[in-house]
């Protein structure tokens, strides 16, 4: 038999076994376009150009959207017999989505072959229990090279991917087996193990990947190394939980390929756009330069791994509500990322030794319950983490917070709006090149300080002609006609020199926190707010005496900026359900409105409006 699907067909028991020679396997006869009733089935249509089909229209229709079809059967094994997997190579060229799809095949079994260029998997198995993917390549594809979906019992061994545009390793939706449990896990659903993952947008994605245990695999050379996430809508097992990371080399996955869908390469049809010379098509929206996202994950165990060389961070975890995922129940909006684990990870260090520092080791939102972190994380965003236990880990975590820091919220939504289909990188997201002044972060930094810095210097003006009349006219207050007059009129020297030192702090705190967001750290970002803090303290000790109610409110502002300094420099407060960030503020938002009427000019224009009135000092 000349065709591996030829060979399929004729399998009519299970346990049987198809041995396929060296050679390229294009097959011809399953490549035509659907003819007839197949070029009619009633299937909705996809977002990505492609019909939904029911596994009974796969039956009716096997060749409609799978270069190999391999529906139904039982307990077969396709084994490549040349001396590695390139010698068995399935070519679909880009005509078909899938090269080989195992539709309910359970107990199929993959070896020593090659399936590459499709416009979406290399290699698809679908709602199949007992799997195994062994000394299997895939490359090239506008998607994944393997996608496991919807099955158990699952073990990918020695396999290695790359080229692709989203996901080496997909095991998507494996079984939801240990969703309700803690850290207590019986088993996991699939095994993936000794595989190498590289030069794709993800080296391994896991949407809803519950009950995976990944070890002592490389993920290198990608975009990002490795992700699971709660993000896209209609995928069984979501929320995303119970993947188990350990032993694994991850490291250098600092690739960008945007650049692609900027110049116009991936608006060409697959097979113009140069895959096989290094192409990458991105068909998902993510920081480069990272080793592993959890974007919506709970109860994720990542342990002994080795993560090096990434120039934005080795860990990301971030929350993802639930509407994303098509979940409208108000109660369920934060219901991740809770209770991950992050322990025994060695940062910055290559197997040899050698020094190659993460830009961060660990970026964390601030969302979520029970989240932990080994001791010894180096450089991280906030700077201080929760701390793992070692007994009690459903306990640990520290905090409990229903939503994310609001500039970290801010730039994730911002960042989200990427589409592959239109092209769309947004501006203002340093994951698709902004940087400076360029990034979002930096931008709502700068407008806060231009704001803050002009009420600071108003603050400063006043005082000083205050200062300037008591001078000429001794006494606390000025009196008329209209009586007396309160406020800057009233301010001591001693109070005009807290002025003069807050708003000199204050000024120099909003100028480090615009670099702290251009440069992402969160250590300036701290000391930024404790010069502001002192700003804000300062300036309320000195207005008690002339407006007392706006000066102890200035000094409640002062107070929750120090908070929030604290809670990222040294402690994470644990028991507030949102961060001193969101307190601080709304409090501020406010607290500018009435400094604006504060400082309105009420007398000046009052005196603009009748004759001038005699004064009388007192």
């Amino acid at each position: 038999m000349r065709h591996l699907q030829e060979a399929v067909d004729r399998v009519n028991r299970p346990g049987m076994t198809i041995a396929i020679l060296p050679g390229l396997y294009r097959e011809e006869p399953s490549r035509p376009a659907p003819t007839g009733a197949c070029a009619r089935l009633p299937a909705r249509w996809s977002d990505w150009g492609y019909q939904i089909l029911s596994y009974e229209q796969q039956v009716q229709c096997p060749h409609n959207q799978n270069l190999v079809a391999i529906l139904g059967k039982q307990d077969l094994q396709i084994e490549g017999t040349g001396a590695g997997p390139l010698d068995v190579v399935i070519d679909a060229e880009y005509r078909k989505l899938n090269a080989v799809r195992a539709d309910r095949a359970d107990g199929v079994y993959f070896r020593n072959l090659t399936a590459q260029r499709t416009t979406f998997n290399s290699l698809y198995v679908l709602e199949t229990d007992g799997f195994v993917i062994d000394r299997v390549l895939t490359r090239w594809n506008d998607e994944y090279g393997f996608l496991t979906f919807a099955s158990d019992h699952g073990l990918y061994t020695d396999c290695e991917s790359y080229g692709n545009g989203d996901g080496g390793l997909y095991p998507g939706s494996a079984s939801n087996l240990n969703e309700g449990r803690g850290h207590d896990v019986p088993r996991y659903a699939i095994e993936i193990r000794r595989c190498k993952s590289h030069d794709n947008a993800l080296g391994y994605s896991g949407t809803a990947g519950d009950s995976l245990w990944v070890h002592d695999n490389e993920f290198y050379d990608n975009m990002v190394g490795a992700t699971m996430d709660s993000l896209w809508p209609s995928h069984p097992g979501l929320p995303q939980n119970h993947a188990k990371f350990e032993n694994n080399k991850i490291y250098d996955n600092n690739r960008d390929y945007y650049h692609h869908t900027r110049d116009g390469t991936c608006a060409k049809p697959p097979a113009e756009r140069g895959y096989e010379r290094g192409v990458v098509c991105s068909q998902v929206g993510v920081p480069p330069g990272t080793g592993v996202i959890v974007a919506g994950g709970n109860y994720n165990v990542f342990k002994n791994n080795q993560v090096w060389g990434h120039k934005r961070a080795g860990f990301q975890l971030f929350g993802v509500p639930a509407f994303i995922r098509g979940e409208n129940d108000l109660a369920k909006q934060a219901d991740t990322s809770d209770f991950n684990r992050y322990e025994g990870n060695v940062f910055g260090v290559s197997p040899t030794g050698e020094r190659r520092p993460n830009g961060l080791d660990v970026w964390w939102d601030g969302q979520g319950t029970g989240n932990c972190w080994q001791g010894d994380a180096g450089a991280s965003s906030p700077t201080v983490l929760p701390v793992c236990a070692a007994a009690a880990p459903e306990l640990t975590g520290g905090t409990r917070r229903l939503l994310a820091e609001p500039v970290k919220l801010v730039k994730l939504y911002l960042c989200a709006d990427f589409s592959a289909a239109e092209a769309r990188l947004p501006a203002g997201c340093d994951w698709f090149g902004a940087s400076g002044l360029g990034k979002v972060e930096a931008q709502l930094a700068l407008g806060g300080s231009v704001v803050l810095g002009l009420l600071a210097g108003l603050f400063w003006w006043r005082s000083r002609q205050a200062i300037s009349r008591r001078k000429a006219t001794p006494g606390p207050a000025v009196i008329s006609r209209r009586g007396v007059t309160p406020g800057p009129g009233a301010i001591s020297r001693r109070g005009y020199r807290l002025v003069v030192a807050g708003t000199v702090a204050g000024g120099l705190g909003l100028v480090l926190d615009v670099v702290a967001a251009a440069l992402g750290s969160s250590a300036q970002a701290g000391a930024a707010l404790l010069l502001m803090g002192a700003w804000w303290l300062c300036l309320g000790s000195a207005l008690r005496a002339g407006r007392p109610v706006f000066g102890w409110f200035t000094i409640v502002v002062g107070v929750l900026a120090c908070a929030d300094a604290f809670d990222r420099l040294v402690y994470l407060i644990p028991v507030i359900p949102l961060g001193p960030g969101w307190v601080r503020g709304l409090v501020t938002g406010f607290w500018v409105l009435c400094a604006v009427v504060v400082l309105a000019p009420r007398r000046a224009r009052a005196a603009a409006e009748r004759p001038a009135e005699a004064e009388v000092p007192t």
